[in-house]
C-alpha cells in the first residue's frame, strides 16, 4: 500500500472516530453521506460506508455513479445528485449529514455556501470536513507550501507546472478555519475543530446543530 494511501487512511480513521465520538449516532439515526466517489481502487475511498456499523441507515449521495455501493454494502441506498443543484431530499430528512473533504471541490465561495446551506437544510446535525489550507503539503497536488501563495498566483503556477485541473477554482478552492466558518449562516450552532498530522493542523471539522431559519 503506497505511503500516501496509508497516511490518508490513518487520517480518515481518526476522522471517523471523531465523528462517532462527537455525534454519537444511534442505530436508528438516518445518515446522509454527501459526496461519495465512484473510485474503487483506493482503500481509503468511501471509508464511511466501510466502517459505519448501521449501513441500512445510510443514504450515500454523489455526482459520480457510485451505485456499486448498494451491491457492496447491503441495506445502503445510493442517490445520484447534480452539482450546484438543490438536493433531492426534504427539509430535515436526515438526522445527520456527513461530508468528508468535498466542500473544497464545490467551486466558488457562493457555491460552497450553497453546498453547506443544502447540507444543513436536509439534516438536523452535521459533520463536514475539509483539508486545512495552512497544512504545509497540499494533499491533492502533493506540493509543499505553494498553496500559501495568493489563490490567483497559486493557480497560475499550477498551470505552469502542468496541473491545470487543480488550478481551476471549480475543482479546488482551499479553506482555512476563518473562511470555512464563514460558509455557515449565523443561526446554525457551529464548532470548528481541528485534526493534526505530524504536529500540524491537517484537516478542519465543522460540526453542530442545523437550525431551521425563522
Amino acid at each position: 500500500m503506497p505511503v500516501a494511501s496509508r497516511l490518508s487512511l490513518r487520517v480518515r480513521r481518526a476522522m471517523f472516530e471523531r465523528f462517532m465520538a462527537l455525534l454519537r449516532p444511534t442505530p436508528d439515526c438516518t445518515v446522509l453521506d454527501l459526496g461519495v466517489t465512484d473510485d474503487t481502487a483506493n482503500d481509503e475511498s468511501n471509508f464511511f460506508e466501510q466502517w459505519y456499523p448501521h449501513k441500512h441507515r445510510i443514504v450515500s449521495a454523489g455526482v459520480e455513479d457510485a451505485s456499486h455501493l448498494e451491491r457492496q454494502y447491503a441495506g445502503l441506498t445510493f442517490q445520484r445528485i447534480a452539482a450546484h443543484q438543490p438536493l433531492p431530499f426534504a427539509d430535515r430528512q436526515f438526522d445527520i449529514v456527513f461530508s468528508n473533504a468535498v466542500i473544497e471541490h464545490a467551486g466558488s465561495r457562493p457555491q460552497q455556501r450553497f453546498f453547506v446551506d443544502e447540507a444543513l437544510r436536509v439534516s438536523r446535525r452535521f459533520f463536514i470536513t475539509t483539508p486545512n489550507r495552512w497544512f504545509p503539503v497540499e494533499m491533492h497536488t502533493a506540493l509543499p507550501v505553494l498553496h500559501y501563495l495568493p489563490a490567483r498566483i497559486h493557480r497560475h503556477v499550477l498551470k505552469a507546472v502542468g496541473l491545470p485541473y487543480w488550478a481551476s477554482e471549480d475543482h479546488l478552492n482551499l479553506l482555512d478555519a476563518r473562511s470555512f466558518r464563514g460558509l455557515f449562516a449565523r443561526e446554525h450552532d457551529v464548532t470548528i475543530a481541528s485534526m493534526r498530522l505530524a504536529g500540524f493542523v491537517s484537516n478542519l471539522v465543522a460540526h453542530g446543530e442545523a437550525r431551521c431559519r425563522e
